[in-house]
């Protein structure tokens, strides 16, 4: 990130909280065994890992607030997602990437795949989190930091090219920021996940697992 990254576009905000409270209750428990190792990369203010309830828990970042933001127990990593040296091979069930693969560059994403892959156990998966260019073009370079325009088709091709199957693709997951119009209620965000209807989805959800060599 450049500059103030965090003291401008990405100020702290306690409705992210409230956010993934209710997407931990009403998503992410139920694809996260508890005896789980899982990766939170490009973590940020902490928000989805410290709520995760699981074996190991690890934040990935280059912020160097990381750490003072993460709940006990969470291990932080001060690293870019394009190095997991510090994590060994084989030895996490789940990572996750809310944000920021539209960060990279193309060639820097490629290779932190190759580095998730690396860290992936057997049965591991990839979930990613972010904005749909096909529903959120226009609001899609206000963040000055956007270098790489991905939609629900375009990511889930370049996942599948380079080794990945995959397994779950949902084009309009959620809104595209606690910013939006619509309040952020745990209430609300667990009838938005249920709805066939989704008003304002402009973030999409992916996962993919490693496609076995044979």
């Amino acid at each position: 990130m450049s500059g103030d990254y965090h003291g401008s576009r990405l100020a702290y905000d306690p409705r992210r909280r409230i956010l993934w409270q209710a997407l931990w209750r009403h998503h992410f428990r139920r694809v996260v065994a508890p005896d789980a190792c899982v990766l939170d990369l490009g973590a940020g203010y902490g928000d989805f890992i410290n709520t995760v309830v699981a074996r190991r828990r690890i934040a990935v970042d280059l912020w160097p607030d990381l750490a003072r933001h993460l709940a006990p127990g969470v291990e932080p990593v001060l690293a870019p997602a394009t190095d997991l040296s510090a994590i060994a091979a084989g030895s996490v069930d789940l990572v996750f990437a809310s944000n920021l693969f539209e960060h990279l560059t193309q060639q820097d994403f490629i290779a932190t795949l190759a580095e998730i892959r690396r860290v992936l156990g057997p049965g591991g998966t990839l979930t990613i989190l972010q904005p749909n260019y096909r529903y959120a073009y226009r609001e899609y370079f206000d963040d000055y930091t956007h270098v790489a325009v991905y939609s629900h088709i375009s990511l889930a091709d370049l996942l599948r090219a380079h080794g990945w199957d995959v397994t779950d693709v949902r084009p309009r997951f959620l809104p595209l920021t606690v910013k939006s119009r619509l309040p952020v209620w745990p209430g609300l965000i667990a009838a938005y996940l249920r709805s066939p209807m989704k008003p304002m989805g402009k973030q999409m959800l992916i996962s993919a697992r490693p496609r076995a060599v044979h």
